[in-house]
C-alpha cells in the first residue's frame, strides 16, 4: 500500500466514520490452530535474516527483506481470542517490531494526512510516544523497515532518509528521536518520491522512487548513486534484497540489480511481463501489484510477481541469479483474477491473494482509468507449488482477503482479514461490512479459525498487511491498529 491511498481514503470518509454503528466482537469459533499444520509444507527454509534489518519476520513490512510476507514466529494459540482496536486517528500499514519487543507503527494522520511514527506498547497495543514526520508534496516511506539496532529507516516529505530510534526518558516513558538524517535529494527530483526502501548486505539503503530511479544511499560516508530505469517505468511498490541482489518491479518489468564497490546500482537481468491492457478495478497502477518476491528450497532460489493480464493473471517465478523463467501458471481463477498485494512464499510454495474490484476510496493522481471501469470484489486465494521443472497449482478458492496474508511457518497457518458483506452471499461492499479475522489451512485453503473484529469503516484493513509477533498479530487499519491475541 501507498500512503497518499491510504490517507486520502481515511480523509474521504472521516465524516462517515462519526455516524457508524458502535462495532462489537463476537467470540472464537471453536477451532484448533494445530489442526492446519498437517500436511501444509514444505514452507522451509525462510530466506536468510539481513544484518542490516531486524528480527526476521517483523523487520518489514513483507516481513523481511526479500519480502516473502512468511515469518519464523507462532501467531496466537489455539483457545478464546480476544481483539482490541487501538484508536490512532491515523491509517496505519506498517507496524513493525524489533528485537526489543516494541512493535513501531509508521501511520498517516486523517486530518492533515501527516507522517506520524508511534511507538505501541506490546502489551496492549496502546501508542506509548509519537513522532510527526515531515510531509512533503508527494509522501514516500510507507515501505520503511527496522534496522539491526530497532531504527526506523524511512524517507520524509523532504526526501530525507532518516534513522528513528526509541528511548526511555529521564522520567521513565518513552521518546522517538531522529539519529541521523541522510538527504537525498540529489538523486530524487522534488517532483518525485521514494516507495520502497531495503538494506543490502553491505549495509547500504537500496530505494527506488516512483518515477524509476533506483539507488543506494551509505548513510555512514554520505555517498548517494543512483540509476534511472528507462523512461516511462514507474515503480509502484516496494524493493526486495538478499544476497544476490535487489529486485525492482516497475509497470513495465522486473529486474535484478547489484552495486558495485561504489554503490553504483548496474542492472544483472530484466524480465518484461504483460501488464494487460490498463489498470484493473482493485488496483492502484497499470501492471504488476506485486513486491518482488524471493523465496525457494534454499531460501532465495526463485523470484515470483504477479502479472497483469487479461482476463487471468499469472504468477511468474524466475531464477533469482540469472532471470530465467522457470514457470507461468494462471491464478485467481476462482475469483476475481487481480493483485495488488504481494505473493506470499517460503520453501517451495506460492500463495496470491486477489484485490480485484476492492474498493479503494481514493486512487493515486496518475491511476488512470480501470478496464473494466468497476467491478464488485469477489474475492480469491490460490496455493502453488514450485519446482524447478516447473508449477503447479494446488489450489484455487474464493476468499474475501481484506489483507496481505501472512504465513507462519511455526504453527503452519495462513492468516488475513476477510470482508464479510452486509447481505451475506453477494459480492456487494458497503461502509457497514464486517472485518473478520480468519486464520486458514495452507495445505486446503480451508478456514479453521476466524474472529470478528467490528463493522464499518473505522476496521477496514484496506489490504494492508498484519504482523505477527510472539502469539499477537498487529493489523493495520484505516483508523489505527487492532491486537489481536489469546484471551
Amino acid at each position: 500500500m501507498r500512503p497518499t491511498v491510504s490517507s486520502r481514503a481515511v480523509l474521504t470518509r472521516a465524516a462517515v466514520v462519526a455516524a457508524l454503528l458502535a462495532a462489537t466482537a463476537s467470540p472464537a469459533l471453536p477451532a484448533s490452530p494445530a489442526a492446519a499444520a498437517s500436511a501444509a509444507g514444505p514452507f522451509e527454509p525462510l530466506p536468510p535474516r539481513n544484518p542490516y534489518a531486524g528480527p526476521l519476520g517483523t523487520a518489514t513490512m513483507h516481513g523481511d527483506t526479500a519480502s516473502s510476507d512468511a515469518t519464523p514466529l507462532a501467531g496466537p494459540g489455539a483457545g478464546s481470542l480476544t481483539s482490541r482496536r487501538v484508536a490512532l486517528a491515523a491509517a496505519c500499514p506498517t507496524v513493525l517490531a524489533g528485537a526489543d519487543g516494541y512493535p513501531v507503527a509508521l501511520c498517516t494522520e486523517i486530518f492533515g494526512q501527516a507522517p506520524t511514527v508511534h511507538l505501541l506498547d506490546p502489551a496492549s497495543g496502546d501508542s506509548v510516544a509519537e513522532l510527526g514526520l515531515t510531509k512533503g508534496s508527494l509522501l514516500g516511506g510507507v515501505y520503511a523497515y527496522l534496522d539491526h539496532a530497532d531504527r526506523l529507516v524511512v524517507v520524509d516529505g523532504t526526501r530525507d532518509l532518516l534513522r528513528i530510534g526509541h528511548r526511555r526518558t529521564s522520567s521513565g516513558g518513552w521518546e522517538l528521536y531522529v539519529a541521523s538524517r541522510l538527504p537525498l535529494d540529489a538523486v530524487v527530483a522534488e517532483d518525485d518520491s521514494v516507495v520502497g526502501l531495503s538494506p543490502d548486505w553491505q549495509g547500504r539503503v537500496w530505494f527506488a522512487t516512483g518515477g524509476g530511479v533506483v539507488g543506494t544511499a551509505d548513510d555512514t560516508t554520505g555517498v548517494v548513486k543512483s540509476l534511472a530505469l528507462p523512461a516511462g517505468e514507474k515503480v509502484a511498490n516496494s524493493i526486495s534484497t538478499v544476497p544476490e541482489g535487489t529486485a525492482v518491479t516497475t509497470t513495465h518489468a522486473t529486474y535484478l540489480l547489484r552495486a558495485d564497490a561504489t554503490g553504483t546500482p548496474s542492472v544483472v537481468w530484466r524480465q518484461v511481463y504483460d501488464r494487460g491492457p490498463g489498470r484493473k478495478p482493485g488496483q492502484l497502477s497499470w501492471g504488476s501489484g506485486s513486491t518482488p518476491t524471493f523465496f525457494g528450497p534454499h531460501g532465495t532460489d526463485y523470484l515470483t510477481i504477479v502479472d497483469n493480464a487479461a482476463p487471468t493473471v499469472n504468477l511468474l517465478v524466475y531464477a533469482s541469479g540469472t532471470g530465467q523463467q522457470i514457470c507461468k501458471v494462471p491464478v485467481l481463477k476462482a475469483g476475481g483474477s487481480g493483485s495488488e498485494n504481494s505473493p506470499v512464499a517460503a520453501g517451495s510454495t506460492v500463495f496470491v491473494a486477489s484485490t480485484y474490484g476492492y474498493p479503494y476510496p481514493v486512487l493515486p493522481d496518475d491511476a488512470g482509468p480501470s478496464v473494466p471501469p468497476s467491478a464488485d470484489f469477489t474475492g480469491g486465494l490460490s496455493r502453488v507449488n514450485v519446482t524447478a521443472s516447473g508449477c503447479t497449482l494446488a489450489w484455487d478458492t474464493v476468499v474475501r482477503s481484506a489483507a496481505v496474508p501472512r504465513l507462519s511457518t511455526a504453527d503452519g497457518l495462513l492468516r488475513t482479514v476477510v470482508r464479510k458483506p452486509v447481505i451475506p452471499g453477494t459480492t456487494s461492499t458497503t461502509i457497514l461490512d464486517t472485518y473478520v479475522y480468519t486464520e486458514i489451512d495452507p495445505a486446503t485453503g480451508a478456514i479453521v479459525r476466524t474472529k470478528t473484529l467490528g463493522t464499518g469503516f473505522i476496521y477496514d484493513t484496506l489490504q494492508m498487511v498484519g504482523t505477527i509477533t510472539p502469539g499477537v498479530v498487529y493489523q493495520g487499519t484505516t483508523t489505527g491498529v487492532v491486537r489481536i491475541a489469546n484471551g
